[in-house]
């Protein structure tokens, strides 16, 4: 008695090798069921490129407070400083604030 070939022969032969077949399902169950499976791994480089970029944010404003507090070291910066930010004046002096039209919160009618 001969074997029938069938149409599906040539793909299934190398599924007859018990190696294979155990490195495709290994491959299967670290790519999808395992707890470090791919797509974890996706969602986490995505979380430390986010982070990254969070951390260079904060390092740029760092370094600019640091110049800021490296301004309000002497008299002169911390009376700019007051007069800018607080509206501070001297005595004896006046001080004229211009606003802009386009500056103006507009209330609500």
């Amino acid at each position: 008695m001969a074997k029938s070939p069938t149409k599906y022969s040539k793909f299934l032969s190398p599924f007859k090798n018990v190696f294979i077949v155990i490195l495709i399902i290994f491959c299967i169950w670290m790519l999808f069921f395992d707890t470090h499976n791919l797509f974890l791994h996706r969602e986490l480089n995505k979380e430390i490129n986010k982070l990254e970029q969070e951390k260079e944010y904060y390092k740029k404003e760092i370094d600019k407070d640091k110049k800021e507090l490296k301004s309000l070291s002497n008299d002169e910066g911390v009376e700019k400083y007051g007069r800018e930010r607080y509206k501070m004046k001297k005595e004896n002096e006046e001080i004229y604030l211009i606003e802009y039209e386009d500056s103006i919160k507009k209330s609500k009618k």
